[in-house]
């Protein structure tokens, strides 16, 4: 192997640590829309109010609580066409995540586009929600998302390089 091949290999085996990191976010947000996803599908033809009343026993709740009382109003909300489509839903989000993780980790630009284009999406939700109602995690996930966004903008601009004229003209 040429000296030059040797370096084109140490340089394809070196990962910019920050889209690896950016793309960890993104699988285990992966991995959570797939929990939800299976969950929605393992409640299918249940009764929810058991479920409520099973999780609350092993949970240790007051089955008084206001909280438990909260639980039970919105589960006759909760029907088999509703569980489908968040079940629906989180799955598609989860590959739309796992495709952001890949692109991300193999550095491709496809990758940083999908991630741009979606994070960009999400901001003004999330500007909107902080405006709604103030917590530390709200604000904490829309600047973890600007630094991404503002990351991922920076990668893209440098990667565009200007036309160089042809000096034969």
């Amino acid at each position: 192997m040429t000296d030059s091949n040797r370096k084109l290999d140490q340089e394809r085996q070196k990962h910019n640590r920050w889209l690896v990191l950016i793309a960890a976010y993104k699988f285990l947000l992966a991995l959570m829309f797939i929990a939800v996803g299976v969950g929605a599908l393992r409640l299918l033809h249940k009764d929810i109010d058991d479920v409520i009343s099973h999780l609350g026993d092993l949970l240790r709740f007051n089955p008084e609580s206001k909280f438990v009382n909260f639980l039970y109003d919105r589960a006759s909300l909760v029907n088999d066409p509703l569980l489908k489509r968040i079940g629906a839903l989180a799955f598609s989000y989860a590959a739309l995540g796992l495709a952001e993780g890949i692109g991300l980790y193999l550095e491709k630009a496809w990758g940083e586009f999908l991630t741009l284009a979606i994070t960009a999406s999400f901001l003004p939700w999330e500007i909107f929600e902080i405006f709604h109602r103030l917590t530390w995690v709200r604000v904490g996930l829309l600047v973890v998302n600007v630094l991404v966004f503002a990351y991922l903008m920076n990668i893209v601009s440098r990667r565009r390089k200007p036309v160089e004229p042809n000096p034969a003209e």
